[in-house]
Formats: structure tokens, C-alpha cells, sequence
């Protein structure tokens, strides 16, 4: 599929087949690829839960304002912004990076420095904005990924996100931006033509 083709074709889809089941490989494929998303000082601080057996899908929809496609679609991911991100990933991030050559092995203190001054503490909003653009980032590409499997997503920000954490066991610190639904679209299901969309030149400066 071409890129272009891809990107026209995404939809948010409301109707899921509950009898299609992705395999574990595709799903596992799906995540790969979308792990190339770019982040901030390459630090990749999200982490997914795939939530895929019935009982769990019927627990999350509870959660989600009683929406039947987190229970119809075949798996649903819980996007999580992982705000302790920079102090899991750093020091991977950094001895790959001089491994393949990108700078010195003297220059790592300067990096830890730099993440340290733009990232704040755990608990910071600077920390919880880096956290959450990163993680988005990372749930567009999801989302895009799915097509290139020939799979079908909705993006979720209807749901209670403490209680989400709660049953999950989502640390209380980290926030979690969206979740996604995954699957094929019910065949007896058609979709309206897109929805408005603004001009581009409603939205956009050129300066």
C-alpha cells in the first residue's frame, strides 16, 4: 500500500467484527513497526498494554463509558506516557548511540545533562508533557501500522483513566493519553463519507 493511499484510507472505526481475532505475530508486527516512531533524545518513553482476552475487554469497556467496540474489536491498547522513561532508557539510549558511532564516549555526561535540564523531575509537568507528546506519537503510529496489516483502529479518550489504572495496574504517576481498538470492520458495516475537515489554510501560517 502506498503511503499516500494509506494515510487517506485510515479511519476511525466504530463497528468491529467480535469474531476476528488478530494472531499474535501480526499484532507483535504491528508494535514493531510503529516502535520507529521518532522521540525526544531517542528516549521512547511509553510503554502498551494489549488487552485481548474477553473477561479483560469486558472490564476496560466498564471503564470506557460502556463503548461496545473495546469489547468487539479484537485486542484494545492502553497507551501509557512513561514519565520515568528518561531514567529507564537513558543509559541504553546513550551506550547504543556511541557504539554506532552518533558521538564519543566523553560526550555522554553532557547528554545526561541535557535530558536532566529538559525533562525535570519524575514528578513534574515538564516531565508528564514529555512523557505525553512522546507516547502520541508513538499511538499515530499504532494506528498507521495497523493499516499497512490491513487492520482496522478507533482512537479512545472517553474513559475514567484512574480506574483504567487501577485495574490494569498502571502506576498512579503515569498518565495514559489514549486507547485504541484494533480489528476488522464488521462486513455488514459501512462507513458515512469522512467527516469535515478544516482547509488547510484555516489552520495554517506561513511566515
Amino acid at each position: 500500500m502506498k503511503e499516500k493511499q494509506l494515510l487517506n484510507q485510515r479511519r476511525s472505526i466504530n463497528f468491529f467484527d467480535p469474531r476476528y481475532v488478530i494472531e499474535s505475530e501480526t499484532l507483535r508486527k504491528v508494535i514493531s513497526l510503529a516502535n520507529l516512531t521518532p522521540s525526544s533524545l531517542n528516549l521512547q518513553p511509553w510503554q502498551l498494554i494489549v488487552v485481548r482476552s474477553p473477561e479483560r475487554k469486558k472490564a476496560l469497556r466498564k471503564l470506557a463509558f460502556n463503548q461496545a467496540k473495546v469489547e468487539e474489536a479484537s485486542a484494545v491498547f492502553i497507551v501509557i506516557a512513561d514519565n520515568e522513561g528518561v531514567e529507564k532508557n537513558l543509559e541504553p539510549v546513550l551506550d547504543k548511540a556511541v557504539s554506532l558511532g552518533y558521538f564519543p564516549e566523553e560526550n555522554k555526561e553532557q547528554m545526561r545533562q541535557t535530558a536532566a535540564a529538559l525533562y525535570g523531575e519524575k514528578e513534574s509537568e515538564q516531565r508528564r508533557l514529555f512523557a505525553t507528546k512522546n507516547a502520541s506519537l508513538f499511538a499515530m503510529s499504532l494506528m498507521y501500522a495497523a493499516q499497512v496489516y490491513d487492520l482496522e483502529t478507533h482512537p479512545m479518550d472517553g474513559f475514567d483513566e484512574e480506574k483504567v489504572k487501577a485495574e490494569f495496574s498502571v502506576d498512579s504517576q503515569k498518565y495514559i493519553p489514549m486507547l485504541i481498538a484494533i480489528g476488522k470492520m464488521r462486513k455488514d458495516a459501512s462507513l458515512l463519507p469522512r467527516a469535515y475537515r478544516r482547509e488547510v489554510m484555516d489552520f495554517t501560517s506561513f511566515v
